[in-house]
């Protein structure tokens, strides 16, 4: 799952939804130096990562990648699984995406002492990108796939994989809602019993 999964799994706890959020970037035990609501959203955010790295359903997915894209397969069903999200998001959420979205990014304004410094200096592109948002459009996937395949100097061919998304489309969406309703169960279940 990628960026809004992870926030919209975390709950209504702001300080577990950017534990979430900025997990990817605190390694090992060092989530320990961070504030208790903080620590459970990275801690959780690990929880999911290993539960979508082992569900049967997104391996069926990312398996179609897996020939032409290796490795990267499961980055970029992150990126198509948070697209049937947005895309989907009056099936999950009665607050409008857009709405949601800004009031993310201003609970990020509003505690931006409290990430680390890595999602500090990303943060202003996400919002002038607002990539939370571009999650909803086929186009604005295609973007985030070119701005990732750019990272790794076009080595990844990711921006390319917006083909398999439309090829795909309707067996990928119908995994999608078939694992996030498991994943949803999971995560407040975790939110719940820590």
């Amino acid at each position: 799952m990628n960026f809004l999964a992870h926030i919209y799994l975390s709950g209504d706890n702001d300080l577990i939804k950017i534990g979430n959020f900025m997990a990817d970037g605190i390694k090992g035990d060092n989530y320990n130096d961070f504030p208790k609501d903080i620590k459970k959203g990275i801690l959780l955010h690990r929880a999911i990562d290993s539960f979508t790295d082992t569900h049967p359903i997104f391996r069926k997915s990312k398996h179609r990648l897996h020939e032409k894209y290796g490795h990267y397969s499961g980055v970029i069903m992150d990126i198509f699984y948070d697209h049937f999200l947005a895309k989907n998001w009056n099936n999950y959420s009665s607050i409008p995406l857009d709405t949601y979205v800004s009031k993310f990014y201003h609970l990020l304004d509003t505690n931006f002492d409290k990430l680390t410094l890595k999602i500090q200096k990303m943060y202003p592109n996400m919002v002038k990108q607002n990539w939370l948002l571009s999650y909803a459009s086929i186009d604005g996937i295609g973007t985030i796939l070119y701005q990732m395949d750019y990272r790794t100097q076009f080595q990844s061919k990711m921006q390319y994989a917006v083909e398999e998304l439309q090829l795909f489309y309707d067996d990928f969406e119908q995994e999608f809602t078939i694992f996030f309703e498991d994943i949803q169960k999971m995560a407040s279940e975790k939110i719940m019993n820590d």
